[in-house]
């Protein structure tokens, strides 16, 4: 049976903005779905909440009926975007937002409050569940494109390799980043030239870089280029290696977990606290309706 009910919940107030989840907090999501969900099959999805489903422009009926007796073949991440491999070349993408979490919960369990879309499986075994108190992530049906010898949803067909896939090229990505005229911040950001590198690891990668967020990427050399990237994906590999980092309950495992890199963090969010390399005080910017964090000894700014 296919539940497919438009049933409003109270979505709750809308707290202050923080940052997404990033690449380690995306896959240690992955990881959970890949070991509990991949390979089961669908029985019955229940929709919620309709902005959960907004990205898929057919609506809850064809959400539903289109995955029933589809099995989740696997788990799969490009950069910060997640999604579920179905069958015949399909998948669902899973957009996180400020505050998504999926969750594998026994059938029994009470329904948590901002509970939106609900996956029963064939095996009678823990349900699915996308749970979302701002409503600003969701779920979309995609067809899979190959791009480069990968199978990705087509709307992800744009988005770069990431630091941590095996094919990424960091040669390449410090051409894309050096070609550029921007500001370096705002290069690592383009999910188009790196993808997974958010606010935080951003900051947290150009704390150890010892670099200012306004460099102009075409003033970088190449061994300070790579240098950068290098720090950037050890940084995420670290994070990855603790949880991710969590802010916040919202921040959770597939079994509900927080990480715990927030307490690693040597730049991001650490304003008015003494750099943990030279002591100086570290400084908040405003940055694209965000913040950065930067120490004013360590990443002096740049003279243009």
């Amino acid at each position: 049976m296919v539940i497919c009910e438009d049933l409003w919940q109270d979505g709750g107030p809308i707290t202050a903005l923080g940052d997404a989840p990033e690449l380690p907090e995306v896959e240690v999501v992955r990881l959970g779905l890949e070991a509990h969900v991949a390979g089961r099959v669908i029985s019955s999805v229940e929709v919620l909440h309709p902005r959960a489903i907004r990205r898929h422009d057919l609506g809850s009926a064809d959400f539903c009926a289109r995955l029933v007796s589809q099995p989740m073949v696997a788990a799969k991440r490009r950069g910060k975007y997640l999604w579920v491999e179905l069958a015949d070349k399909a998948a669902m993408l899973a957009h996180l937002g400020m505050s998504g979490q999926m969750l594998v919960q026994p059938a029994e369990a009470p329904d948590e409050k901002h509970l939106r879309v609900r996956f029963r499986f064939a095996d009678g075994g823990p349900e699915l569940r996308f749970v979302d108190q701002r409503t600003f992530g969701g779920l979309a049906l995609a067809e899979l494109v190959e791009v480069d010898g990968t199978l990705v949803p087509d709307s992800v067909a744009h988005i770069a390799r990431d630091p941590m896939d095996p094919l990424f090229s960091r040669d390449a990505a410090v051409r894309a980043l050096r070609l550029r005229h921007t500001e370096i911040k705002r290069a690592l950001l383009d999910q188009t030239l790196v993808s997974g590198i958010g606010n935080i690891y951003a900051d947290e990668a150009l704390w150890r870089a010892k670099l200012h967020g306004t460099r102009m990427t075409d003033k970088l050399t190449k061994p300070k280029a790579a240098e950068l990237l290098d720090h950037a994906t050890d940084v995420m590999r670290e994070a990855l290696g603790q949880g991710g980092t969590s802010f916040d309950a919202l921040y959770v495992n597939v079994n509900g977990q927080s990480g715990y890199f927030d307490r690693s963090l040597s730049a991001y969010g650490q304003e008015n606290r003494p750099c943990k390399r030279c002591g100086a005080v570290i400084v908040r910017e405003p940055f694209m309706n965000r913040s950065s964090y930067s120490c004013p000894r360590c990443q002096p700014r740049p003279r243009f």
